[in-house]
């Protein structure tokens, strides 16, 4: 587990600086040295770019995402692939056009989803949640209900 954990940390730097392009050193960033920016979509969410755009089409981004305790991502989805990762706090997920707290999934620090591009999904934190979200760009967020 170990082995297969550190080939693809490994793996996930050299395609995150690949993408960096010129990257003459590895990019940093922890969540107390991150520059917070607020997520307008998301009351009280902040956000922290580590490498790319994620803007830009067909380019690789990586961001940190910190959410609130209770923040809530109400039924959502994506243009292309979103790969999140807990770092901390924990992410319940759900599936659907409509919130169904019965039917969230629980995801803790080390969990990782990878949500394909169109399907309608939902979150909640519990207790303040940092996750790194990654993908080729752009990312999009396109929410159900107005």
């Amino acid at each position: 587990m170990l082995l297969t954990r550190s080939i693809f940390t490994s793996l996930a730097l050299a395609v995150a600086l690949t993408a960096a392009g010129t990257a003459s050193a590895p990019i940093i960033v922890t969540p107390d040295t991150a520059k917070w920016q607020p997520v307008p979509q998301f009351k009280g969410w902040e956000m922290a770019i580590v490498v790319g755009n994620p803007a830009k089409a067909d380019a690789y981004y990586a961001y940190l995402l910190k959410a609130p305790s209770g923040g809530m991502a109400p039924p959502h989805y994506h243009g292309m692939t979103e790969n999140v990762t807990v770092l901390s706090g924990e992410l319940m997920v759900g599936l659907g056009d409509k919130m169904d707290t019965s039917k969230m999934k629980p995801l803790g620090p080390g969990s990782v989803v990878s949500i394909p591009a169109g399907v309608h999904h939902y979150a909640v934190t519990k207790g303040e949640t940092v996750l790194e979200i990654s993908g080729i760009g752009p990312d999009t967020t396109t929410l159900l209900h107005h």
